[in-house]
């Protein structure tokens, strides 16, 4: 039984490259908003489909994009438990792989090296394998037995770092087997928005940390650790130019919200106390309800999730959405951070240039300050960047600009941003040409070559395939993946064993070992969704007694 799936131009000839080479690795490189997941699952379903047995492993880069992976697995008919642990043991019979991120793999590299045996590895942004020597290392152990490892990437990524592990290089510059880039996805239209970027200057005024005081406004040359102090004084809460770039934001996102009413916009803020502040300045000063999502709090992967599906007009967030974060009805963006790297830049922008079907008038728009740095990111943003081996003198002085000065960290305190009032504003966009909006736009292509069909699923032991699990479910809302229905299964015997232990007087480590006895279960994190069905039932029999 197989389906069929309407492809992208660029992800059926990327398809049918993979399918086509030999060799043990490739390396996709496609823009943010392309559809890298849809053209990762389409393959793997055929790499499954050769050897049914085989294991799909997916190696992610934050935690929130391992319950995303695991969702849109299962559209494909594939089951990724995205919460998988070392301790878990074997994995069920009713589970075709997991999802993990790079964090894990550096703490797990010996069991997934046992289970990546002749399994097929997807490396979601695998440049993060070289962001840490000992996350490399780990990699390399872990996955060097699999049959087959592909990697994909939304982020031309470029430094001077060692060699990202399973990437070809020619001349120390990494060679993608495929590359589809952002300039290559707006010329195919209803791929990506487009994205103009609104900077705004202004003149700011503050104490630097060795007590002297400083005015400028983002026209003024300085060196770094001026410049970064001048950036983190317009942004500062204390100041008018925040507020000043807010409130053109709003105004941008009411006017989209007239004809796009679910449309949203994403303040991206300093840290955890600057981003408390900007929801509040929103609610206190604008009268806008804003959602909050901060790396501390453990609810932040649901928050982004409602906000995704909802229609509150605002989100407020650090770093939790820099990348991969899908959530396609974003099309206003505050830079608020002193980051000014070209990597995270990148991964901002990304969040903004995901295609909308149905919606006319894509465009969207990221506001921000003028700054040098900055401006030179919009303006480069079409451009295409390679990994290279290669230390380059600009990027052996390009320090953190997080960081203010380089001078020991309780100097921080001395630096005091006195006052930030917003200037002249002026608008570009990020590529070379117009966008026309018109009614073809609404309308996916209908070309019969890009209609795939997939592979069949591979089977799963002890699993009835129905007509459903051999397809796809790329529209409406996902249901439950398998592990959301083990949860589910597994809370509801947890209540009744409550009730059982209470009643017969047992321990809940005596009940459940009988449960377990009773219904074939060996370990609970081994149990199958069937197992689970049996055991929830005989706990229920045994309640009714």
């Amino acid at each position: 039984m197989t389906r069929s799936i309407q492809l992208r131009p660029w992800q059926k000839a990327a398809l049918e490259k993979f399918l086509a080479s030999s060799s043990s690795d490739f390396l996709a490189v496609a823009t943010p908003g392309a559809g890298k997941t849809t053209f990762a699952l389409t393959a793997a379903r055929h790499v499954l489909a050769d050897e049914p047995r085989r294991r799909l492993i997916v190696v992610a880069p934050t935690a929130h994009l391992k319950v995303q992976w695991a969702q849109a697995a299962s559209r494909f008919a594939l089951h990724l438990d995205p919460e998988w642990s070392a301790a878990d043991g074997r994995l069920p019979a009713d589970m075709h792989g997991i999802v993990t991120t790079y964090q894990q793999v550096a703490s797990s590299a010996a069991v997934l090296r046992g289970l990546s045996a002749g399994a097929f590895v997807v490396f979601d942004e695998i440049h993060h394998a070289g962001d840490d020597r000992a996350w490399g290392e780990s990699v390399l152990e872990a996955f060097t037995p699999a049959d087959r490892r592909l990697s994909i990437s939304g982020t031309p990524f470029r430094s001077d770092t060692q060699a990202i592990p399973f990437v070809r290089y020619v001349l120390d510059e990494a060679a993608p087997d495929f590359e589809y880039g952002y300039a290559d996805a707006l010329v195919d239209r209803r791929v990506v928005r487009p994205v103009y970027f609104p900077r705004t200057n202004g003149h700011m005024e503050w104490t630097a940390p060795d007590g002297s005081l400083h005015e400028a406004s983002f026209d003024d040359p300085l060196d770094q650790a001026r410049s970064s102090q001048r950036l983190r004084t317009a942004l500062s809460l204390e100041g008018e130019w925040l507020p000043t770039v807010l409130r053109q934001a709003i105004e941008r996102l009411d006017a989209i919200r007239a004809d796009h009413p679910e449309a949203g916009g994403l303040v991206i803020a300093m840290d955890q106390d600057h981003a408390r502040g900007i929801v509040s300045l929103l609610r206190d000063r604008f009268g806008q309800s804003a959602s909050l999502v901060t790396s501390d709090d453990p609810s932040s992967s649901a928050r982004i999730a409602q906000f995704s599906a909802g229609a509150d007009p605002w989100l407020v967030a650090v770093r939790m959405v820099s990348e991969g974060v899908d959530i396609p009805r974003l099309r206003v963006g505050v830079y608020a951070t002193t980051t000014t790297t070209e990597l995270f830049f990148r991964q901002a922008v990304g969040r903004f240039v995901r295609w909308t079907p149905r919606v006319k008038d894509q465009k969207a728009f990221l506001f921000i300050p003028d700054d040098p740095r900055l401006r030179a990111r919009a303006f480069q943003i079409g451009d295409q960047r390679r990994h290279s081996l290669r230390r380059r003198e600009v990027e052996r002085i390009e320090r953190d600009p997080a960081a203010l000065d380089t001078g020991a960290e309780e100097q921080l305190s001395l630096f005091a941003a006195l006052s930030a009032v917003a200037t002249d504003h002026e608008t570009h966009a990020s590529w070379d040409g117009d966008v026309v909006d018109d009614d073809l736009d609404l309308v996916l292509d209908d070309d019969p070559s890009l209609l795939h069909d997939l592979a069949p699923p591979p089977p799963l032991a002890g699993q009835r395939m129905t007509a459903a699990d051999a397809g796809i479910d790329l529209g409406g809302a996902a249901g439950r993946t398998r592990r959301e229905e083990k949860r589910r299964l597994r809370e509801q015997n947890s209540e009744l064993v409550q009730v059982l232990a209470r009643r017969s007087g047992q321990t809940h480590a005596q009940v459940n070992a009988e449960l377990n006895r009773l219904s074939g279960v060996g370990r609970i994190t081994e149990a199958t969704v069937a197992q689970l069905r049996t055991r929830l039932e005989v706990a229920e029999r045994l309640a009714r007694r």
